[in-house]
């Protein structure tokens, strides 16, 4: 190819990449301006940046302001043009040559900031290089330059945590190292869990299904302390009108006060904490306290808990207290019959079933009603009408529990969230009839069914399948069905699951599965998916489901806290739901369109297929892994592997 025509084709591919960049920067909503600057003490900056040192003019190909920091992006068309180093041993020093902050996207970008920081009073600045023609491949590096020194930071996928809502955040985390906010405030929650825990077996002798029932006894009661009828102070360890009379007589006012409906659900819950009045050694004066058992805990979940409760926040704090009742008990969860739904799980849920204020929404084995408190913070910020608000509450919300301690926790739950009236019962969801439940028009059905318990014959009819098709008959025609549930329930292995399965495709649409990380319910031991349907829509033969490798989603277990988020985790739900909804690119490796069939496995890894031809590195690092085996095994003597391969290929190519 002439040089001339040459240069135009390089050209021409770093204008694809410079749109392509401008859309990942409307999409994370921040304004850079190409070749220029708004911000006028950087153009005059930048009057003298040129890359050669000439003292001219020298402008990135992306400059613009987000929070405090400025954003400094340079890129490249091919992504051997991403970055060079001083020494390949060295991945944290640039080489700041000429031809290098010429040649090379991450170089480029680290000079223009290094400029700005200069000859501005701007000391904070994210510099970025880019590289590729390929959304699905695109190279994003950000460096952190300061006066002092610059940081190669770990590779992103586009640009949302540099949006002025996440900069700040992103800075603090990443850059200066700062514990998130959520781990600081769970790691608290957590070990006031386990003194509570503590406390309540220490002082009151409590069993296991007794702990997680008199905290919500007290958070009720502490629910009158407004209205001057409770308070904390009455609990004066009197042996007539005891601690745990008051506190179960504040209770019932409470329930009676925000008119709890219909009032056999008030009754069935309120008998439920009866059983305080009846321990007198909850009452009683305790000498290691100098109080009752009662006035200690109501004291405690006052200062500690109560605020973090009610904070509206999609936080299901009290399933996240009696989870770790259960796991200090050294149970499982499955003893007590709940798999709890961990909080990123049920904001992801509301998500996919792109949940309004006009829903109605049904979880039929509600548990500590963790769905039905995500699902109405999304209905309520969507809206600011005090009368919509408190519509949502008292209509919109339906939940079904089996359990009846669960069930008092989960009206509790809602109860302390200021909606007295969401439409709980105690029942059997599996003995409803489907018919009549899809006589009240539920648009939106959220589940986290009971596992393993249709193991054989005899309990067949309680596999996971089996809520999931009882789900979909009991919602409206059009209903958008979100369940999580083990991988194997999607793979059907037995008759009665396949003839499940095609049930579904028979009578609704199966819109997708996403796998999830191995470690969403870490302490359990289950592999789970979400599997998204469409209700009363038969699956059309040749619809695209989507099947999608969440694996990695952000999330990450840390010693003595459990599951939390990582700095990348907002990034990839963001990336996950573009995806899904916008129908945005991305490899086969992440998520796959395909037809199906009753029996496919409706998983990921069923329809992936490898479509990236191995890079030369790719054969290089393979040969290095093999050889490096090869050597071990050589030096712990066991060469002999490796002369029977060899035996082995001659006798096959003779």
């Amino acid at each position: 190819m002439p040089e001339g025509n040459f240069r135009f084709f390089v050209m021409a591919k770093e204008k694809e990449t410079d749109f392509i960049i401008k859309k990942l920067l409307d999409a994370a909503g921040i304004e850079c301006q190409a070749e220029g600057c708004a911000i006028h003490e950087v153009q005059v900056a930048l009057q003298s940046a040129s890359k050669r040192g000439t003292g001219r003019v020298g402008f990135p190909e992306f400059v613009g302001q987000s929070g405090d920091f400025i954003i400094v992006i340079e890129d490249k068309a091919s992504a051997t043009n991403q970055v060079k180093y001083i020494n390949e041993s060295d991945k944290e020093t640039l080489l700041m040559d000429l031809k290098s902050v010429t040649d090379y996207a991450e170089n480029g970008a680290l000079h223009y900031a290094l400029h700005i920081i200069e000859h501005t009073n701007f000391k904070k600045v994210f510099a970025l290089g880019c590289s590729g023609t390929d959304s699905k491949r695109m190279t994003i590096r950000p460096i952190f330059v300061s006066p002092t020194h610059y940081r190669l930071l770990p590779k992103v996928k586009d640009f949302s945590s540099f949006s002025s809502e996440n900069i700040s955040r992103y800075y603090e985390e990443v850059v200066c190292g700062k514990e998130p906010i959520e781990k600081v405030e769970l790691r608290e929650i957590l070990g006031r869990a386990q003194k509570l825990h503590e406390d309540l077996r220490n002082y009151g002798q409590l069993g296991d299904d007794e702990k997680p029932l008199v905290v919500s006894a007290i958070l009720l009661a502490l629910q009158e302390e407004k209205y001057n009828n409770f308070s904390t102070e009455n609990l004066t360890g009197d042996k007539v009108e005891t601690d745990g009379k008051k506190i179960f007589a504040a209770l019932c006012a409470h329930m009676t006060r925000v008119e709890v409906l219909p009032e056999t659900k008030k009754e069935m819950v309120i008998n439920k904490f009866r059983f305080i009045v009846d321990k007198p050694n909850l009452s009683e004066i305790d000498a290691r306290l100098g109080k009752s058992p009662l006035r200690y805990y109501a004291e405690y979940l006052h200062s500690q808990i109560l605020t973090a409760i009610c904070n509206n926040s999609p936080e299901d704090v009290l399933g996240r207290f009696y989870g770790e009742f259960i796991k200090y008990s050294g149970g499982d969860g499955q003893t007590l019959g709940i798999v709890l739904t961990p909080k990123h799980i049920t904001e992801l849920f509301v998500k996919l079933a792109e949940i309004k204020p006009s829903d109605k929404v049904l979880d039929p084995c509600c548990g500590t009603g963790g769905f039905l408190i995500a699902a109405m913070h999304e209905m309520l910020s969507a809206v600011s009408n005090e009368e919509e608000k408190a519509y949502i509450k008292r209509n919109n919300l339906h939940g079904i529990e089996l359990n009846d301690k669960m069930f008092a926790i989960a009206t509790t739950n809602m109860v302390v969230r200021g909606d007295g009236q969401s439409k709980l019962i105690c029942k059997d969801f599996l003995k409803r009839d489907a018919e009549l439940l899809r006589q009240n028009n539920y648009t939106v059905g959220l589940m986290n069914p009971p596992y393993s318990q249709g193991k054989n014959k005899t309990n067949a009819h309680l596999t996971e399948l089996k809520f999931i098709c009882h789900l979909l008959d009991s919602l409206a025609d059009g209903g958008r069905c979100v369940v999580i549930v083990p991988q194997s329930t999607m793979v059907g292995k037995t008759k009665e699951d396949k003839a499940d399965k095609q049930y579904i495709l028979a009578n609704h649409t199966l819109e997708g599965v996403i796998t999830l990380n191995t470690s969403t319910f870490y302490n359990v031991g289950t592999n789970p998916v979400i599997a998204v349907f469409t209700a009363h829509q038969p699956h059309p033969a040749d619809k695209l489901s989507k099947f999608v490798d969440f694996k990695n989603d952000g999330y990450e277990v840390f010693a003595h806290i459990g599951l939390m988020p990582t700095p990348k985790a907002e990034e990839l739900r963001k990336h996950l739901l573009d995806c899904w909804f916008q129908g945005k690119s991305a490899p086969n490796s992440f998520i796959v369109r395909s037809t199906v069939e009753a029996d496919d496995e409706w998983l990921h890894s069923f329809y992936y297929f490898n479509d990236e031809i191995p890079t030369a590195a790719d054969f290089e690092k393979t040969m290095a892994d093999y050889l490096t085996f090869e050597f071990n095994m050589l030096t712990h003597g066991r060469g002999y592997l490796f002369e029977e391969a060899i035996v082995g290929k001659e006798v096959c190519n003779g």
